[in-house]
């Protein structure tokens, strides 16, 4: 509705920074919990408002559901939402305590019997879900769905039953990793980064920036994507950088990459961001809400990139 009088936007250098323009879209756009992730992160805006944010979508069994991860919809809690409230408590510097044992309870529930975590439990039939998470009645053990939790609680010094076995798991599918692909490697990162073993995860590591550069995994010049692969399965166009693999300076994966290699990638990154303040999703956009939803998480994860790595955001 027009407003007779009201003043326009403003106009200023700081309105067209980077950080202005994605803090419009995510007032315009996101779910309260990535607008309240914005403004902890960007806002000076405080923990307690993300963690509230946050238990809406738990559950009774201590997991978390309700669309968490947008591409899995419905109530049902999953390995891959628990996965992702982990990374943002993590974030807010929560993850630990009673709610860490907490969680832990439910993965410990939903273990498979080598102790590590399925992509999707069985339990998701009957609600959608996209399209490349199949539904199986007895599903495997993923290392893309343990190494990021796993990661994540031994970063918060957890410590817990079930964490022994899944690190084992984690261990022996990282170390004899041949042929993978971007998001499987993201997750092993996601796990050798905060690893208790580091003198083993610096070797697991270097091994597989070898294997990185060998596949071809990550895209090293963007002025020639022809010549880097999609992974099978991917959307056209899915392809991977050494940002996304090193998401801070502090990552074991940045020594896989150049100094030159590196600030290509993040000018790339810079350079995404759309006219409307947003970042773009790469994988396969499977119904409209889920990409509307994933969008914002994607925006707050870029410009947490470009921070981390003393870019201007604004």
């Amino acid at each position: 509705m027009a407003v007779t009088g009201a003043s326009p936007l403003p106009t200023t250098p700081s309105a067209r920074s980077p950080l202005s323009r994605a803090e419009h879209f995510v007032w315009l756009t996101a779910r309260v919990l990535e607008q309240r992730r914005f403004e902890y992160h960007f806002l000076a805006g405080g923990a307690d408002p993300v963690e509230s944010a946050l238990t809406a979508y738990r559950n009774e069994d201590e997991g978390y559901g309700h669309a968490l991860e947008p591409d899995l919809r419905g109530p049902v809690s999953q390995p891959l939402h628990t996965m992702h409230a982990l990374r943002v408590l993590d974030s807010i510097g929560r993850c630990g305590g009673q709610r860490a044992e907490r969680v832990c309870r439910y993965l410990t529930a939903v273990a498979t019997p080598d102790g590590a975590l399925p992509a999707i439990h069985p339990g998701q039939r009957g609600y959608p879900a996209a399209p490349f998470l199949p539904i199986v009645d007895d599903p495997a053990s993923d290392l893309l769905a343990t190494a990021p939790v796993v990661g994540l609680l031994h970063r918060n010094e957890v410590w817990h039953a079930w964490l022994f076995r899944a690190t084992d798991f984690c261990w022996q599918a990282v170390e004899s990793l041949e042929k993978s692909h971007p998001y499987e490697i993201e997750a092993a990162v996601a796990f050798l980064d905060s690893a208790p073993d580091r003198v083993r995860a610096q070797a697991a590591a270097e091994r597989l920036g070898r294997l990185v550069r060998a596949q071809r995994l990550a895209v090293l010049d963007p002025d020639r994507l022809d010549a880097y692969p999609v992974a099978s399965g991917y959307a056209p166009g899915e392809h991977h950088f050494p940002h996304d693999f090193a998401r801070t300076p502090d990552s074991v994966a940045r020594a896989w990459f150049t100094d030159e290699e590196m600030a290509r990638s993040l000018d790339l990154l810079a350079a995404e961001q759309q006219a409307d303040g947003g970042w773009p999703i790469r994988w396969r956009a499977w119904a409209p809400g889920t990409a509307l939803e994933c969008r914002p998480m994607v925006t707050i994860e870029a410009l947490r990139t470009l921070r981390a790595y003393g870019r201007p955001i604004g």
